[in-house]
């Protein structure tokens, strides 16, 4: 039989897609070399996640990475990839990773205007269950003159150029917000290798029906969290109580908030005081992506975006997802904060 399904032939691709938004803001072409750079990264350890197994990439490679996590293979191929690829595409000066202690600092030859911070593989825990994990990435300006040097990564999120985040889970998405416009997602079309435009400025509800955080650490939790989940899974109007989704990757969880609505959270506790999330390459991104769709990111006192960073690693609270759910905690937390 002849196979008389329709055929694309004027494709929206991500590089067209990013192409023409710069053509729109006079731009030099550099962002477009950097995000293609990354998208090659990405499609990279699309294939490397899909073939871990038989490739014997799955297991601890004997070592912690910064933050205390214990390091998988996937996640030194995954760094690696994305320092090399954003290292050559002459649009960076300074990259952040998870995976190192200290910023990498560009070659002089090899230095472009922009600065990227990067969780190459988040959720990496989850890698030998095979549940989807992510590579989130926030990208700045260089604000100033100076050699560049890990401080001028220290900006708030207000600062972004653009952010986002690839999960690789049924299949491949790219999730990409920019300053000047709203946030799209991009599909992997592993027929012709390039990431397909499916969803043009997408927005968050409202309100969503789920709640996703580790109940597990309930022991731990303020009294605001405690009763926020009370209501949510005892509604006192009557109405139908929220569902309870948790993956433990917070890009799946994230990209789950986005698409049904609802709320997200990681909240300081007592065991973590200061949170557990990392702001530049984690919270950041994700607040950014958040609120460009029309929701909401905090940490229950200030918005995600307009914290001044102190350190490239640190740790902040965050809550996210449909304003009407974040703004509901706020409430809860404002109460409890005023006794």
């Amino acid at each position: 039989m002849t196979d008389r399904s329709a055929f694309d032939t004027n494709v929206i691709t991500m590089t067209r897609f990013v192409m023409e938004e710069g053509r729109r803001a006079k731009g030099t072409g550099e962002f477009t070399q950097l995000l293609n750079s990354l998208c090659t990264a990405i499609k990279a350890i699309s294939t490397a996640v899909r073939k871990a197994g038989i490739a014997n990439l799955y297991g601890i490679a004997g070592s912690t990475n910064v933050t205390g996590d214990q390091v998988k293979k996937l996640d030194i191929l995954s760094n690696d990839l994305v320092i090399n690829m954003l290292k050559s595409s002459f649009s960076t000066c300074v990259i952040v990773s998870e995976e190192n202690k200290d910023a990498v600092i560009v070659e002089t030859e090899k230095r472009g205007k922009y600065i990227v911070c990067i969780d190459p593989l988040d959720g990496s825990s989850n890698i030998d269950c095979l549940v989807s994990i992510g590579t989130i990435f926030a990208i700045y300006r260089k604000m100033s003159p100076d050699e560049p040097s890990g401080k001028d990564a220290l900006q708030p999120g207000r600062n972004l150029v653009a952010a986002g985040y690839a999960l690789y889970g049924s299949a491949t998405m790219l999730v990409l917000a920019t300053s000047a416009g709203g946030v799209n997602c991009f599909m992997l079309d592993p027929a012709i290798g390039e990431f397909i435009l499916v969803d043009r400025d997408v927005k968050i509800k409202k309100k969503g029906n789920i709640y996703s955080l580790n109940e597990g650490y309930a022991k731990y939790f303020d009294p605001a969290v405690t009763e926020y989940l009370k209501k949510k899974k005892f509604p006192e109007d009557g109405s139908s109580p929220y569902g309870g989704r948790y993956i433990g990757s917070m890009v799946a969880d994230v990209h789950r908030t986005l698409v049904y609505g609802g709320i997200f959270l990681y909240p300081a506790n007592s065991k973590s005081p200061k949170g557990k999330l990392r702001l530049l390459y984690e919270c950041n991104p994700m607040a950014f992506v958040i609120e460009k769709a029309g929701g909401i990111a905090t940490t229950g006192h200030q918005a995600i975006l307009d914290i001044v960073p102190e350190d490239i690693h640190q740790r902040v609270p965050v809550v996210l997802g449909s304003p009407d759910d974040v703004k509901e905690y706020l409430e809860i937390v404002k109460k409890h904060s005023a006794k």
